[in-house]
């Protein structure tokens, strides 16, 4: 059992990436971290980066009971989560007419309906302490869409929509949310995290395939340090207020920054017509 002047994190995924790096911040601080990994040798070696803090668990986030589960377990062995870091994941890359219907069923099992099982299973403990955080890992993708992304951004736009409404629904219990949205990180994403669409079709060489060439091109040379994103989510861990909505890298605010500018123009061009579908009071 953890002593009481430390924190509980559950993070999920944390054999590589960026949930890795929020894991060994979490534990330089001194706190006790439950990461869930899907290979025992990923989870023996998590466990060594700090013996009696790092605490893994083998967990697929699909498996709804053993959500559950393993929910329990970390309860039962270090005591009730203080910060849940909602991070497991992949990218599926290819046009929306490419992707299979399987294809995308698999994306949103682990990107979605995995991260809301988990969510789920922690908030009856926290509902009943008053207090809690969780923390969503979207992306800026789940916020300024590009082709070639659209099944993993829309996975991300839906986790969005959870986050954002569960804050309103959880906050008055003194729980508190945040998605954090982060930009380019050099990491495994553009590697072992992502998958194509098995199917391919050449009208689309010039606009969603090009998503496949950008990542390649850029692996390894993304602008974003996942060690300085990791202290950044540990800095919101630990803040009074945390933002419900954070934006990690200047690749991420530009992108955002021009969506929303553009779905602004938008809106204010229309709006004449947007009104005119109300009803005529003095008819």
């Amino acid at each position: 059992m953890a002593e009481c002047d430390t924190r509980i994190w559950w993070i999920t995924g944390v054999s590589s990436g960026l949930g890795r790096a929020v894991a060994y911040a979490a534990l330089r601080l001194g706190d006790h971290v439950a990461g869930t990994v899907r290979r025992e040798e990923d989870r023996v070696a998590f466990e060594a980066l700090a013996p009696g803090l790092a605490h893994g668990y083998l967990l697929d986030v699909t498996e709804q009971e053993a959500v559950r589960e393993t929910a329990a377990r970390i309860e039962a062995d270090l005591g009730p989560v203080d910060i849940l870091v909602n991070n497991a994941g992949y990218g599926l890359v290819g046009a929306i007419e490419e992707a299979s219907m399987a294809e995308i069923r698999a994306q949103f099992e682990v990107n979605f309906f995995g991260a809301v099982s988990v969510i789920q299973s922690v908030l009856p403990s926290m509902r009943a302490r008053r207090a809690g955080r969780i923390i969503n890992i979207t992306s800026v993708s789940g916020l300024a869409s590009w082709w070639g992304t659209g099944i993993y951004g829309a996975s991300k736009f839906a986790m969005e929509c959870i986050g954002q409404t569960l804050a309103e629904e959880v906050g008055p219990l003194g729980i508190k949310v945040t998605n954090v949205e982060p930009g380019g990180l050099r990491t495994e994403f553009a590697g072992g995290s992502m998958s194509f669409t098995a199917r391919e079709i050449e009208d689309y060489e010039t606009t969603a395939h090009e998503a496949r060439r950008i990542f390649a091109d850029h692996a390894g040379d993304e602008p974003g340090d996942p060690v300085k994103a990791a202290l950044a989510i540990v800095h919101i861990a630990e803040a009074e207020e945390p933002p419900l909505q954070l934006l990690l890298g200047a690749d991420a605010l530009f992108y955002v920054g021009r969506k929303l500018g553009a779905f602004h123009a938008e809106t204010a061009r229309w709006a004449p017509l947007s009104l005119s579908t109300g009803f005529d009071e003095n008819d």
